[in-house]
């Protein structure tokens, strides 16, 4: 009895905590920004995943609270460590933009949680991964690419031009000069001006 009753009380907290967040939502949509601001901070506190995220977005943005990155990461944390995606890559941004570079742990938990979302599907975190393992002090050109394909097939124009890119110059792949303008040819016409410009030359 005492097993069904605590399960009762979970289903219970965890219906109130999807209302309150969908409340949220609605608000954010009518512009009702400190109601949202709110109802998100309610079911966030409540240990809700969704909520803790959409928390974290309005410190980020100063959406019904005040701007405040440190909380917004915070929140994003949570989130994170509960397996949302999106949080994820957004704690994985916080976490390499607005710290010092030189902490090596807090580099490698980013990675961590960037590598998570973008298998969980994320296109920000794919392309984001993809030029981060390009561009590294010691560039992991495969692992690199591996991503920017992600990311290109899931519809991101600027990756797709940084794959021509990849096998215009033969990084983490064999240089193949028809493959690159295949993939600039795709990235221009979703509207990648580097990539017209790179046709042209």
């Amino acid at each position: 009895l005492e097993e069904a009753a605590f399960q009762l009380q979970q289903i219970f907290r965890i219906d109130i905590s999807i209302a309150l967040n969908i409340l949220g939502i609605e608000s954010m949509r009518a512009g009702h920004y400190r109601i949202a601001y709110t109802c998100f901070k309610l079911a966030a506190d409540r240990g809700y995943n969704k909520a803790q995220f959409n928390v974290g977005l309005c410190y980020e943005h100063g959406r019904g609270t005040e701007k405040d990155l440190e909380k917004a990461a915070f929140y994003y944390y949570h989130a994170a460590s509960s397996c949302h995606p999106m949080a994820q890559y957004r704690y994985a941004r916080c976490l390499l933009c607005h710290r010092p570079e030189n902490e090596w742990d807090r580099h490698q938990k980013a990675v961590t949680f960037l590598e998570q979302a973008a298998m969980a599907g994320i296109t920000e975190a794919q392309a984001y991964l993809g030029v981060f393992y390009m561009r590294g002090l010691q560039p992991k050109e495969k692992q690199g690419l591996k991503y920017l394909l992600l990311a290109a097939k899931n519809g991101d124009a600027q990756s797709r031009y940084h794959v021509g890119v990849c096998y215009e110059k033969g990084l983490g792949v064999q240089q193949n000069l028809a493959e690159a303008m295949r993939h600039y040819r795709q990235s221009a016409a979703a509207g990648n001006r580097n990539a017209r410009d790179r046709l042209r030359v």
